[in-house]
């Protein structure tokens, strides 16, 4: 594969990053500026162009859960097993983020910031048609891959006995631990989102990391869940009711709480503080 435009943006964001890096006060604050700017570009998208990118986004999450019911099957009786097949639930996202396609809970930080820059009723409709969109891109994307995996004659019958296993172990967890589970997801996924403009050429190991963290801490997440959850329901182990409680309501409560109203308002708050000071260094400066 020609990796050489994937390259080029790199560097063309490592060189951006940089120059914004020395023009503001703090490097929080050039993070910030990069995350918001990105932000701006998506709730100025197509409404089509951003559907059929979510829908995308679902179908390649469904690579996590391939590949963690393929290394749960092949890794049985290895010691340590369940820390090795974690590395199979970042798959989806490695594929979704370096793809650029729309992730829902990647957009509860990005598309966030401009709104808290300029919290208008415009950038807030913007920002609820935004994440409309994704999240019914998402799920659509997440049922058919759910639904690939069930009827084509591809799997066998270990391999979709793992796959359900996957799913059961969702459905264990109670309303209450959807939701609680959700926010840590939801932060980790937010703390990754923060980290990547800095991260260069080692993105992929900063996906891996966060997401592998998501997936040992056995936390729940709206988008890959639901890949889970559609395939218990399209073999008949769980009822379509059950898809929004107790699983999808809580998890994506959840979800946006960690991401948006945790990570983002501290973040935000953090570089409202730079800027102040940097008025006040600035008159300072103009009085001296």
């Amino acid at each position: 594969m020609d990796t050489s435009h994937e390259d080029q943006d790199i560097h063309y964001e490592e060189k951006q990053f940089q120059r914004q890096d020395q023009q503001m006060p703090s490097r929080a604050m050039a993070t910030h500026e990069h995350i918001r700017h990105d932000g701006e570009k998506e709730l100025e998208r197509d409404a089509m162009a951003l559907l059929w990118s979510a829908i995308a986004a679902g179908l390649s999450m469904g690579a996590s859960l391939l590949a963690k019911g393929m290394l749960h099957i092949h890794l049985g009786g290895v010691p340590a097993a369940f820390l090795l097949e974690c590395f199979g639930y970042t798959v989806g996202f490695i594929i979704i983020i370096l793809a650029r396609q729309q992730l829902f809970t990647e957009n509860t930080v990005t598309a966030v910031l401009p709104f808290m820059h300029k919290p208008t009723g415009g950038n807030l409709l913007l920002l609820l048609r935004l994440w409309g969109l994704v999240l019914l891109g998402n799920l659509i994307g997440t049922a058919l891959a759910a639904l690939v995996f069930n009827f084509m004659p591809v799997f066998d019958e270990t391999t979709h006995a793992a796959f359900s296993e996957a799913g059961a172990v969702v459905m264990r967890n109670s309303p209450v631990e959807m939701f609680t589970r959700a926010i840590i997801s939801g932060w980790l996924v937010a703390t990754m989102v923060w980290m990547l403009p800095a991260a260069g050429t080692a993105k992929i190991l900063v996906i891996v990391l966060m997401t592998w963290l998501i997936a040992v801490g056995d936390t729940t997440h709206i988008v890959v869940g639901s890949v889970e959850v559609f395939y218990l329901i399209f073999n008949g182990e769980a009822a379509w009711r059950e898809f929004l409680w107790p699983f999808a309501l809580p998890t994506l409560a959840g979800n946006i709480i960690g991401g948006t109203f945790i990570f983002a308002l501290i973040s935000h708050a953090q570089i409202r503080n730079d800027i102040a000071n940097e008025k006040k260094a600035q008159q300072k400066r103009e009085v001296d």
